[in-house]
């Protein structure tokens, strides 16, 4: 199933392997750069049936770090959209882009908050820091939130206009969105706080806003935490829930990730521990998924979609170390993939 190609709206992927979305604090002003040409291009030139460019910051204060991504300027976009230039006339990958704000986990460097001279005010659904030693966030008001859901739309039209093929909203790890999913880091009690259907208010106006911009050429994901790790939080029932209104709301594949909203939430590391997740979500709310977490071997990620446990495979540590994965697990199960026509005398072996 590896090869087998899918289709999202009008997107035709030519396998199941995607590169994951992975910061790599690279940028100045949030503009990529000849780093990021190289690093996205040489995945595609591995086969890959979707690259996924990291997490991309939909206005200055939406990035983790002075030196992520940005996509809130026409300079920026335009940086990308030589990528995906690139990628559409050398391979036959398709290329997408997470659409992210990083909330209350902003202004950082090496996962420690830096400064406020030297970094920004962060901000949040509530007055809660990530750590307890760290500056409390601005909590938005109704006005703040509805600019935040614009920001994004901003975003997906710049995206659209360089020619990306997927779009995907981060709502995962404990950045913005996942803070007003979830119960512990919102406490509001207007209509975006409270219950579930408040709480997922906020993501729900962006995905409506960003399918504005979108068409059926351009598919729409999104990534959760399946699960944050601690009592009274968000869990995978929810996940199941949201999973089915975002089905409803013309999302086309939910990306299964979990973590990250909670400091010190312990997290049973292990191959492929997230994979349940994606099969209770696939399974129970009928919308495709992606699974993600740990999995590095070509026979692991087929028994993965083998058993249904999801229709994407997402890697990232493992595509870092081998930018040709694809390729390489073509060759073992003798199935056809892309290779680059430079490369012909190299694909099979004397």
């Amino acid at each position: 199933m590896l090869y087998t190609p899918i289709t999202f709206r009008n997107v035709e992927l030519k396998n199941r392997w995607v590169m994951s979305p992975m910061c790599m604090y690279s940028c100045e002003n949030g503009l990529a750069n000849d780093f990021h040409f190289v690093h996205y291009g040489s995945r595609s030139q591995g086969g890959t049936g979707l690259i996924m460019v990291e997490a991309t910051g939909v206005e200055p204060r939406g990035r983790i770090t002075n030196h992520c991504m940005g996509i809130w300027n026409d300079e920026q976009a335009e940086k990308l959209q030589k990528i995906v230039e690139f990628i559409h006339e050398n391979s036959e990958s398709k290329i997408g882009i997470q659409l992210a704000h990083s909330g209350r986990k902003g202004s950082t460097w090496n996962n420690v908050q830096i400064p406020i001279e030297d970094g920004w005010e962060t901000i949040a659904p509530s007055g809660i820091p990530y750590h307890p030693t760290e500056r409390i966030p601005h909590a938005l008001t109704v006005e703040e939130i509805e600019e935040q859901v614009q920001n994004f739309k901003n975003a997906a039209r710049r995206a659209v206009k360089a020619g990306f093929n997927v779009i995907e909203i981060h709502g995962a790890h404990g950045y913005l969105v996942h803070q007003f999913l979830s119960p512990l880091s919102n406490i509001r009690t207007d209509e975006y706080g409270g219950s579930f259907e408040n709480r997922i208010r906020f993501l729900i106006e962006i995905v409506d806003a960003v399918n504005e911009e979108l068409n059926e050429n351009i598919a729409l994901f999104v990534r959760i935490s399946g699960t944050e790790y601690a009592g009274n939080g968000w869990d995978i029932n929810d996940s199941v829930e949201l999973a089915k209104i975002l089905k409803n709301h013309s999302v086309d594949l939910v990306d299964v990730s979990s973590g990250g909203n909670i400091h010190g939430a312990k997290i049973p590391f292990h191959a492929g521990y997230q994979v349940p997740f994606s099969s209770k979500v696939r399974n129970n709310a009928g919308v495709k998924t992606a699974a993600v977490g740990l999995i590095t071997e070509i026979n692991q990620a087929e028994e993965i979609l083998q058993k249904g446990d999801s229709d994407l495979i997402f890697i990232a540590r493992e595509i870092l170390r081998n930018p040709y994965i694809a390729v390489q697990g073509s060759f073992e199960m003798r199935e056809d993939c892309f290779f680059p026509y430079q490369y012909l005398r190299a694909k099979i072996s004397i």
